[in-house]
Parts: structure tokens; C-alpha cells; sequence
């Protein structure tokens, strides 16, 4: 894997349509939240966790709230939803559209090939999350001002730490993101359909959001992507208890690995007939 292939392929991802809807709409939800936040007196609509209802008023007096309102809304789908259109398009969007052949000319190896891509599947995910975190605090400090966090276990903390448990709490979700973006890059090679692919990552990912709802599969709930990610929310506590953060941190891994191990396995032997 050389900078060039990769310059190529983020070159690639730079001048799709759904790179700017993608990053435009993790920039503009802050916005469009506070502004909501800012108008809504009452309660939120839905039944959503008491934990939920605590940060939101918390929010209407502190702008740092923001981000941290914003993972617990996007986490569980939106944000898995990108990130499984990010690993869904690699191969399979190249395969459609019969480059993939031209690509594989070249010369370069193809689990390099495959590395590349998911690399720069993921740099798209980091520089989303960024765009967020970055929105979120500006629109925070424009509708409510920026302050200390209060957490849930009612300790105020200093701007310093509020600032540095925020970046944990996106670096964690960024890890999540990695393992989906491995899941959908694996349903990539099995297909020739990035539709198909992402689809794929998505259904699986709803399944396990699912499964973990019925106490009769309590027994594989460690093992699913979607137990652990709302991990981050033990920093929202005074002591941070980092024994889901480390459990959470490992299942992606394995994911991760295993996925792109069955990727890497299942592309060197692809007959590629476009």
C-alpha cells in the first residue's frame, strides 16, 4: 500500500455526491437540534431514556451538552448507517460501475487494494465525526454558551476534563464506526452491489439491535456490535467505570479483524468479470 493508491482512492471518495450529503448532514444536525432544543419548552417527543431527558435540559443552560446529546441520537443508527455506506461502496461501488477491473491492473497487490480502501472509509468516518464534534460545540456556545459539565452522577468537572471525556467519547464511537465499515467492506467483496452490501451491514446491525432487546439471547449479548455502542456513556458518571469502554473497544476489534480477515480471504480469489 503506497501514498499514491491511497491519494487515489481518497481522490475517489472526494468528488462523490454522498461524501458532501454524508459530511454536510453531520454538520448540519447540530444546528438544526439546538435550534429545536432552543424553541421546545416541554419534554421531547417519544419514549426516550430518562437519561436522554436529564442531558437535554441540561443542554438548555450549556451548550457542551451538544455533543454528547447528538452521539446518544445518532449513534445507534445514523451514525452506523454512514458508516455502512462508507465500507458498502468500496468494491462493490467499483465493480458496478466496471472499474474494478482497471483498478486490479495495476500494479498493486490486491490486499492492498483492499487495505486502501477500507483505510480511506474510515478517514471519511473520522472527518465526519469531526465535523460533527467541531458543529456541535459552535452551536452549542451560539444558542446556550459553553460550561463545566455536570454529570450524571451530579459532579461538576472543568472545562479541561468536560473537553477531554467529549473526545473520548467520539474516539469510541469512531472505533465502532471502524467495525462497521469492516462488516460492510466484507459484504463488498461477496457482492457486486453496493446497494446489496450496505444493506447487508445495515440488516445485520438491526438484527443485533434486535436480539439484545429478548432476554432469551442475553447469552451472545457480549459478543454483538450493538451492546456496547453506548459504552461511552459511563463517562457521563463520577467514578468512570471503564469496564464497558474496554469490553466495547475489544468486540470491535474482533469484528474488525475478523471481517476483514474473511474480506481479505474472500478477494484474492475473486474472479473479477467487470
Amino acid at each position: 500500500m503506497n501514498v499514491g493508491h491511497l491519494r487515489r482512492e481518497f481522490t475517489k471518495v472526494i468528488f462523490q455526491k454522498r461524501t458532501y450529503i454524508g459530511w454536510g448532514g453531520l454538520f448540519v444536525v447540530p444546528f438544526v437540534v439546538a435550534t429545536a432544543i432552543s424553541l421546545t419548552s416541554g419534554p421531547l417527543h417519544g419514549n426516550r431514556q430518562d437519561v436522554m431527558e436529564i442531558l437535554v435540559s441540561n443542554m438548555q443552560s450549556n451548550g457542551l451538552y451538544l455533543p454528547i446529546v447528538l452521539l446518544s441520537m445518532l449513534g445507534s443508527f445514523f451514525i452506523p448507517l454512514l458508516a455502512a455506506v462508507a465500507g458498502g461502496q468500496t468494491i462493490a461501488g467499483e465493480a458496478e460501475k466496471g472499474t474494478l477491473r482497471t483498478v486490479l491492473m495495476q500494479p498493486v497487490r490486491r490486499s492492498a487494494v483492499l487495505l486502501g480502501k477500507w483505510l480511506v472509509a474510515n478517514v471519511y468516518m473520522l472527518i465526519g465525526l469531526a465535523l460533527l464534534a467541531g458543529a456541535a460545540v459552535v452551536a452549542g456556545a451560539a444558542f446556550f454558551g459553553l460550561h463545566p459539565l455536570t454529570l450524571l452522577s451530579l459532579q461538576t468537572i472543568g472545562s479541561g476534563e468536560s473537553a477531554l471525556r467529549i473526545l473520548v467519547a467520539y474516539g469510541y464511537v469512531f472505533a465502532a464506526t471502524i467495525a462497521v465499515v469492516s462488516l460492510a467492506l466484507m459484504f463488498s467483496t461477496l457482492t457486486d452491489s453496493s446497494l446489496t452490501a450496505v444493506a447487508g451491514a445495515l440488516v445485520l446491525v438491526i438484527v443485533m439491535l434486535v436480539l439484545q432487546q429478548f432476554s432469551a439471547f442475553d447469552f451472545i449479548n457480549p459478543y454483538l456490535l450493538s451492546s456496547h455502542l453506548e459504552g461511552w456513556t459511563t463517562l457521563l458518571r463520577e467514578p468512570i467505570d471503564w469496564s464497558p469502554i474496554w469490553k466495547g473497544l475489544a468486540t470491535f476489534a474482533a469484528w474488525t479483524v475478523a471481517t476483514i480477515s474473511i474480506s481479505l480471504l474472500w478477494f484474492r480469489q475473486k474472479d473479477i468479470l467487470s
